[in-house]
């Protein structure tokens, strides 16, 4: 799990990041904190590290199919789990 988003060192301006963008890329990587740029004093983007984006839409992806289950069952779309017992019991 990635630490705690710090404010005071993970909140850049976009003029710094390019200034200092190995040094910014390299505390991205390795605090596994997003860094927040900022253009005119509003949050303009979000840097992740590779991996902790990843995790977030494999996430995103789960918590989707989630939600589509969720809204099968509640339509009836479901199978009573008796009824897949015995037909894997029948087929296996």
């Amino acid at each position: 799990m990635a630490a705690l988003f710090r404010p005071s060192v993970d909140v850049r301006p976009v003029t710094e990041f390019r200034a200092h963008t190995s040094a910014v890329l390299e505390q991205v990587q390795s605090t596994k904190r997003p860094v927040v740029l900022t253009q005119h004093g509003r949050s303009a983007a979000v840097l992740l590290d590779v991996g902790v984006y990843e995790s977030l839409i494999e996430e995103l992806s789960l918590l989707r199919d989630v939600r589509t289950a969720e809204s099968q069952l509640d339509a009836g779309m479901g199978i009573p789990h008796e009824v897949v017992e015995r037909r894997l019991r029948d087929t296996y």
